[in-house]
């Protein structure tokens, strides 16, 4: 057993006494911006080596900095005088997850430092207590759902990845539970509130939960039920037995600065590396999900998915008067005079201006009727893929257009006049402690504000349907299950109420039938059709030296580049190792580039 009191790796023994032959050498990878480059140094005072992923200091180029040990025992370069550590500062990420952290940079093409970073503790920690895992002592007790224990025993006895599709009202308790009585288990959420929550319904189990990264240390030694967000899928766990990713289809599991690495992915990577089972969760799963898991599914009966969902109610707009409708319809303005609380959603970020037909009142599309068109140059240009035609409805034949625009501030005043009493507009980070009015109105972030909401009404759900984006529709389904959540099940009152000139859209018929394998059948067809993920892979490039890059890979047989628009290009390649293979650091022209792997809304 290793002394207390001196830093060493949960998953290693001890480092050896040193060598009478010399101390050994190690190699540190410093934290410094746009280098990548690793170095060799002796241990402080010629001692014993610190463990790699050790966070210490040395000296380069006339300057103290930071840096993680990468290895040890080393070889160094002949003929060069090496300097010592300055110091060990702190533990940091064991041996398995730097080389974890390295296929994650090589990955998403990117550096190896800020990956590390995320992989760190936040603050430092001098040791680590000897490890002594936590075994759990409470009842095997059922959650809101039993057939998901069922589901987590039957499916998932070993290692390997299994998909499951959750109602929206369940919160994944009963699929963490029996992986946590055979060890110690990672659970990934989305946001570190509802990893608090999940942690204190575990120990009121008696599982021995913990938040990271408050509880870095203590986790790091014990173990138990370990629960964060996204950064949490790097903490250290002794005697891991499974992972467990909740709502892995959210986008925020995705890190937003280069390299651009997923939570669901990087989970199936280490519980693949670990020998271990890999539990993905979400009410709506994603195409990419459902390739990871050979495209198979765990489900819920019909009768438990759609009691979980609240109702989901269309209001057809195409059948309203053109030009006479105004912000909204009449069902519309029954509901907000209705019961209530009543939420109101109207996003504006990012969409075009729409069109539709004056006549028919279509929204007007391209020919797949898959994106929106906008009038340019006295023509109809789609902007997601450049098909124009004359300006006319390619429904009816009508040549006169109206555009319909739409804003959140006007919509408040109108939602006051409709309703008779005032109406709160909900602005982004405001997080009320109760209801500032019995209507409401805001962006979708709304959704993540608020409880205790019985009716969600979203205004203009066409510009998320029909946003030139390629995972579009599992965007929108995303908003549907926040506000399924918010709204609460059909059997409490839930409800949503959706206007929209699209009805027949596969996400509403998904999200009115409570079947979100409606919406994945349909996207796959789509997705697979145009090479894009999980059926190939997919970066942007942008920065100065970007358009260089670009050239260059314009004669590689394998690879489409598209662009540029607004100075970035879009690189597809057949498959992720293709493009990390493509996109190297050291294979990019000088000069500055940044790279988003698996972007969400190109």
């Amino acid at each position: 057993m290793t002394e207390p009191g001196r830093l060493f790796d949960l998953d290693e023994p001890p480092p050896p006494p040193p060598d009478p032959a010399g101390p050994a050498v190690v190699r540190v990878l410093p934290d410094v911006s746009g280098l990548e480059k690793e170095f060799d140094y002796l241990p402080v005072g010629g001692g014993v080596a610190p463990p790699v992923g050790s966070l210490v200091r040395v000296e380069l180029q006339r300057r103290t900095v930071a840096g993680w040990v990468t290895a040890v025992g080393v070889e160094p370069p002949p003929g060069v005088a090496l300097q010592p550590l300055v110091k060990v500062t702190s533990a940091g990420p064991s041996p398995e997850l730097v080389e974890l952290a390295r296929w994650a940079a090589h990955r998403w093409s990117g550096r190896l430092a800020p990956v590390l970073r995320a992989a760190s503790p936040p603050r430092q920690v001098a040791l680590i207590p000897i490890p002594t895992p936590t075994v759990a002592t409470g009842p095997d007790r059922g959650g809101p759902h039993s057939g998901g224990r069922a589901r987590a025993e039957a499916a998932a006895p070993g290692a390997g990845v299994t998909l499951v599709r959750l109602a929206p009202d369940d919160d994944g308790l009963a699929l963490v539970e029996p992986l946590a009585r055979r060890g110690s288990v990672l659970v990934i959420t989305p946001r570190l509130g509802a990893a608090g929550h999940l942690a204190g319904r575990l120990r009121r189990l008696g599982l021995g939960a913990r938040v990271h990264p408050r509880d870095w240390p203590t986790a790091a030694a014990r173990g138990g039920v370990v629960v964060g967000a996204r950064s949490a899928i790097w903490a250290r766990v002794p005697d891991l037995a499974g992972i467990v990713v909740l709502d892995e289809h959210d986008e925020s599991l995705q890190e937003e600065r280069n390299p651009t690495w997923h939570t669901r992915d990087v989970a199936v990577e280490r519980a693949r590396r670990a020998d271990v089972p890999c539990v993905l969760a979400s009410p709506c799963p994603s195409l990419a999900a459902l390739a990871l898991a050979g495209d198979e599914v765990h489900t819920p009966s019909r009768s438990a998915e759609r009691a979980g969902w609240p109702v989901v109610e269309l209001v057809d707009r195409r059948r309203e008067e053109p030009g006479r409708s105004g912000l909204f319809s009449p069902r519309v303005a029954a509901v907000v005079r209705g019961p209530g609380p009543v939420l109101c959603v109207l996003n504006r970020k990012g969409r075009a201006v729409m069109l539709s037909c004056a006549v028919c009142g279509e929204l007007v599309r391209t020919e797949d009727r898959e994106h929106l068109m906008v009038e340019q140059d006295g023509h109809l240009v789609s902007l997601a893929t450049g098909e124009t035609r004359p300006l006319v409805c390619a429904v009816c034949g009508a040549a006169k257009l109206k555009r319909l625009r739409l804003g959140v501030t006007r919509a408040a005043e109108e939602l006051a006049a409709l309703a008779g009493e005032p109406v709160a507009e909900l602005t982004a980070g405001a997080r009320p402690s109760r209801l500032p009015a019995r209507v409401l109105v805001g962006t979708e972030a709304a959704l993540h504000q608020l409880g205790g909401v019985a009716t969600v009404v979203f205004l203009d759900f066409d510009a998320e349907l029909m946003a030139p984006r390629y995972r579009a529709g599992e965007q929108a389904m995303a908003l549907l299950v926040h506000a399924a959540r918010l709204a609460g099940p059909r059997a409490d009152g839930g409800r949503i109420v959706v206007q929209t000139r699209t009805p027949d859209h596969r996400v509403l018929r998904a999200a009115v039938h409570a079947d979100p394998g409606v919406l994945a059948r349909e996207e796959a067809v789509v997705r697979r059709a145009m090479g894009l993920p999980p059926y190939g892979a997919l970066a942007e490039i942008s920065g100065a030296a970007a358009e260089a890059l670009a050239d260059r890979l314009l004669a590689a047989p394998d690879l489409t580049v598209m662009g540029p628009r607004d100075g970035r290009w879009l690189i597809r390649a057949s498959s992720p190792d293709r493009l990390a293979d493509t996109l190297r650091p050291d294979q990019r022209p000088p000069g500055r580039i940044r790279v988003h792997v698996d972007p969400p809304r190109v």
